[in-house]
């Protein structure tokens, strides 16, 4: 067979369309960041990763791309065109890497069959469970594409593939439904694989593309078997006796009209299956074999097709899965017979285990069959309206990717959806299991994107807090139980958790611009507010005096500018929704204005805020009483001594603390403003970078858990002690380095027009997840797909100012000496919102965004 040689080693294609995707979008700056060069051959063999661009060489070897829906289960789509990290059934399965592939075979080509994927990368070479055996039953040892390049434009993933052996152009796109304001389509137990071929040779191409999968949905001792299903075929196990949640369907199939299906692998011992289906591609064969009645142990289908000279053809590969049950039942339920129940016909609180949302929208994996292939079209198009509008942006690189990247974290099994509609999420994930359950307060603080592209959704999460795990005094259990419903409480409520929970009903209602909602959900934060003076300033001074438990696991005693933060936080937004209903809100402002003189007096150093450790003339016991039980603090006869010198355990009393200003920052996304003297708080946001930030971490000292930043690696120290005085044992994190922290310190940078500041920040975070080390969709702390990462998508906000007021109709942008464009999401649209020629803009190409005023500062 003829091919065009002159066009086998060529530059790949950059800033073009990408597989129907519509364009890579603009990313010219704000503010400066690494120019884009264009794509070398020698880069695409070394490697090569810039912000917000493509990944090639060993930038590769680590990406694991999420594909699924929220709370719906996942896949990964691995930066070479694996599939990775299969997760469908209602829980992580990190290392569930099932022996699936696609492969194209064309014929008259001497080394014309491969799988299509590149390169293994080494790391699955050795280290990975089973490797010293050699790996058996993986794909790992079949010819693949050699060069590759993987670009993000999340929901969408697209993989370039190219090899002197095939004169085809192959493009890959995963892809999901995310479409903001639309939750349920964006729950979605799909997705799909786009497969793109581009004959760039001068003959015609004769070739058989072909989907291969081992029955991964098999359970020990189940009954499983391949069905059958149009152009495809159905991993299917029907469960053992007694264990509902092993049941699980997972459907592969195409939109190809006449697609040939081999239903069962060849049966036999060994790797007799992988063995003959891998000869029968490699002949460029096809194998057709009706479902047997159990134990096929692999399915494949096969599409045949011809290219004429510069013909293109894509094959739809779509999957789809159905597992509707668990055993996840977490939380004990509450003693209090008063408490009020949910009377709502639909709501999961009497259901013995949770069960994923997508279980009562569909009853079988046929139907979520039926509404893919049915609605694909729209899915796709509306997906790429918020791809098209979310990569327009014109902001740095940097912030686009961490962004984006983090999104990816709202298809994970972090994020957990009931049939009644309503989220729980765990704050991360094990390899097999979630980490941390009950929504924690704490820990979401921190997430700023779901509360503006699914704002129904995040207001699920404030009515759990408020009402199922608050109970009849205001203490809430930061800890939701699942299935939601209301739970005992068992341990401290979380100040930062609680208090924060305030400010995020104030937030809700300006997003939403639901009054009725707010005025309904005003009663309980009135007695949440109560609540927290009452237990931790029961003196009335502003402050939390008392100890109080927060997101370090910890319990601070004596005021803090941090936890201080949180309170007048949610005084002001207290005093304000209380002013709108016509209440009398003096209490609440009193206390505001104590509390601020004392944050900026006691609490302020002259350079940034601390702590004032009290331990003695509390209403709390000693700490070493108050520790009797506890799971986080004990004092043993060495920690006793400690206390008489220094002080309880686990406190930081005069370092600089990245998160001294954290409740002022989410105040200040919540569009509550004036908590503290400006000047004051840039002098502690400029400290806490000139303090803890770290361009090298060779020579930090970290004996908690280092891995999350270590050696020649740049990031942001939890906290640090520059002058001096550093407790013997400080909070128990206090030199890690957290992803969601940097952050949020990056945001409010950005907020007093510290943008470069925030931006190193940015990059040396962003370099630690480039793909090389860690994957660039897997920002983890405390587990996989860590919820605090969330905060990234506050530097929208942090750069731009866009803040959009429902109640008022009101868009807040801020305007600096250069135009911009920026991405806005709102409770009934999105779209394009920025400055041009000093004035400003609003596209909203979804929905409806309603403006009857620009507020510029």
């Amino acid at each position: 067979m003829k091919t065009n040689n002159k066009l086998t080693r060529r530059r790949f294609i950059s800033n073009t369309t990408l597989a129907g995707i519509g364009t890579m979008g603009s990313v010219n700056l704000l503010t400066s960041c690494a120019a884009k060069n264009s794509v070398t051959e020698s880069r695409m063999e070394t490697g090569h990763h810039e912000f917000n661009s493509y990944y090639s060489g060993n930038y590769l070897d680590r990406i694991a791309f999420p594909i699924g829906g929220i709370g719906a289960g996942m896949f990964c789509l691995e930066g070479t065109g694996g599939i990775s990290h299969m997760s469908v059934r209602n829980r992580p399965e990190v290392y569930n890497e099932p022996c699936m592939f696609a492969a194209i075979s064309v014929k008259g080509l001497k080394n014309g069959t491969k799988v299509i994927e590149g390169q293994v990368p080494d790391w699955k070479k050795f280290g990975q469970p089973d490797s010293a055996n050699g790996s058996g039953g993986t794909d790992y040892g079949l010819p693949r594409f050699r060069n590759t390049r993987f670009t993000p434009r999340f929901p969408f993933a697209v993989i370039e593939l190219q090899d002197d052996d095939i004169p085809i152009d192959i493009q890959l796109t995963g892809w999901s439904p995310f479409i903001p304001t639309d939750a349920d389509n964006s729950s979605l137990p799909v997705g799909a694989v786009e497969y793109s071929f581009k004959n760039r040779g001068d003959s015609r191409i004769e070739t058989i593309f072909s989907y291969n999968s081992r029955n991964f949905m098999s359970q020990k001792n189940g009954v499983n078997k391949i069905r059958s299903v149009s152009n495809g075929f159905i991993l299917s196990e029907e469960g053992v006796k007694d264990k509902p949640q092993t049941y699980g369907d997972f459907a592969i199939f195409t939109n190809e009209p006449g697609t040939i299906v081999d239903h069962c692998w060849f049966r036999g011992g060994w790797w007799d299956p992988l063995t003959i289906t891998w000869e029968t591609i490699m002949k460029g064969e096809i194998r057709q074999k009706d479902p047997v009645e159990k134990g096929a142990p692999g399915a494949s289908l096969y599409i045949p097709f011809n290219l004429n000279p510069g013909e293109t053809k894509v094959i739809r590969l779509m999957m789809a899965w159905y597992v509707p049950d668990t055993d996840l039942r977490l939380g004990r339920d509450s003693e209090e017979k008063d408490k009020e129940k949910c009377t709502a016909a639909n709501c999961s609180c009497r259901d013995p285990f949770y069960k994923p949302w997508y279980s009562a929208s569909f009853k079988t994996v046929e139907e979520v069959i039926t509404f893919w292939k049915t609605n694909y079209a729209d899915l796709r198009n509306k997906s790429v309206l918020f791809k098209e509008s979310f990569f327009n942006c014109t902001l740095p690189g940097e912030v686009i990717e961490s962004v984006a990247a983090n999104l990816s974290i709202l298809k994970s099994p972090t994020v957990l959806r009931q049939p009644d509609g309503k989220l729980w999420s765990w704050e991360g994930c094990g390899d097999n299991s979630g980490c941390c359950e009950g929504s924690c307060t704490h820990v979401w603080n921190y997430a700023q994107a779901i509360p503006h592209l699914f704002p129904k959704l995040e207001r699920t999460l404030r009515e759990t807090e408020f009402f199922a795990s608050q109970d009849n005094d205001g203490h809430q259990t930061f800890r939701s139980a699942l299935p939601i419903r209301p739970v005992a409480n068992s341990f401290y409520a979380a100040s930062d958790g609680q208090l924060g929970g305030i400010m995020k009903i104030y937030r809700e209602w300006r997003i939403s611009g639901d009054s009725n909602w707010m005025k309904k959900m005003y009663p309980q934060v009135v007695k949440s507010i109560d609540y927290c003076i009452h237990t931790w300033d029961p003196r009335s001074t502003g402050t939390l005096e008392e100890p109080h438990h927060n997101t370090y696991d910890i319990e601070f005693w004596g005021p803090d500018g941090m936890c201080t933060g949180f309170y007048l936080g949610a005084l002001k937004a207290v005093s304000e929704m209380g002013a709108f209903m016509g209440e009398d809100v003096k209490k609440y402002q009193s206390l505001f204005e104590k509390g601020r003189k004392s944050l900026e007096t006691d609490l302020f150093d002259g350079e940034y805020f601390m702590q004032k450790i009290m331990w003695k003339g509390l209403n709390a016991p000693d700490p070493v009483a108050a520790s009797k039980g506890a799971w986080n603090s004990d004092y043993s006869p060495e920690a006793k001594e400690l206390l008489e010198r220094e002080g309880p355990k686990y406190q930081y009393g005069k370092g600089c603390l990245s998160d001294g200003a954290l409740g002022i920052w989410i105040a200040e996304v919540c569009g509550l403003k004036n908590i503290v003297d400006p000047v004051k708080l840039a002098s502690h946001l400029n400290s806490v970078h000139k303090y803890n930030f770290r361009p090298d971490l060779t020579e930090h000292s970290n004996p908690q858990r280092p891995s999350y930043a270590l050696g020649k690696e740049g990031g942001l120290l939890l906290c640090t002690w520059p002058k001096g005085e550093m407790l013997s044992l400080p909070f128990v994190y206090s030199n890690e380095v957290w992803t969601g922290i940097e952050y949020q310190v990056a945001s409010h940078l950005m907020m007093i027009g510290e943008t470069e500041k925030a931006l190193e920040i940015v990059r040396a975070c962003r370099n630690r997840y480039d793909g090389r080390i860690r994957n660039p969709f897997d920002e983890y702390e405390c587990g996989h797909w860590y919820a605090r990462a969330l905060s990234s998508y506050g530097m929208l906000q942090g750069l731009t100012g866009i803040r959009y007021d429902a109640v008022a109709q009101e868009l807040f942008i801020k305007a600096g000496k250069d135009d911009f464009t920026s991405f806005i999401s709102t409770e009934t649209g999105f779209g394009n919102v920025g400055m041009k020629n000093g004035k400003p803009f609003l596209n909203t190409v979804y929905g409806d965004i309603s403006v009857k005023k620009y507020v510029i500062s």
